[in-house]
């Protein structure tokens, strides 16, 4: 009963957000949620929502299936950051010259497995 969350076109740079999302990978979902509540990088408000997002949707699959739900059990098994579209904005600079600003974005997957069932990790 593995379940998957994606948030696509974050407006967080994806090194910030790797930096973020490797804090969790492999951990309990618990322990998850407590690490990204008292970070203080901006991005793991966005990717405290996925996983809570996630740990629904386990919720979901588990009852489609009738079978017991155990939060506690759960793990984020996969969790990767992939590099969205850059937006390109100009910004002045002196003799007339403009330079480049890059505007980067991110898309976000988190996997939760059960502990006996994390796909091959530890």
């Amino acid at each position: 009963m593995e379940a998957q969350a994606k948030v696509r076109y974050l407006r967080v740079t994806p090194m910030k957000a790797r930096r973020v999302v490797n804090l969790i990978r492999g951990k309990q979902v618990t322990e998850a949620l407590a690490t990204l509540q008292f970070a203080p990088q901006s991005a793991s408000e966005p990717v405290k929502k996925l996983l809570e997002s996630a740990i629904a949707n386990a919720r979901v699959t588990a009852d489609q299936q009738s079978r017991a739900f155990d939060e506690r059990e759960l793990v984020v098994s996969e969790a990767f950051v992939d590099e969205g579209p850059t937006m390109k904005r100009f910004r002045p600079r002196a003799q007339g010259r403009a330079s480049r600003i890059n505007k980067r974005s991110s898309h976000i997957t988190l996997k939760v497995a059960p502990r006996n069932n994390k796909g091959g990790r530890n």
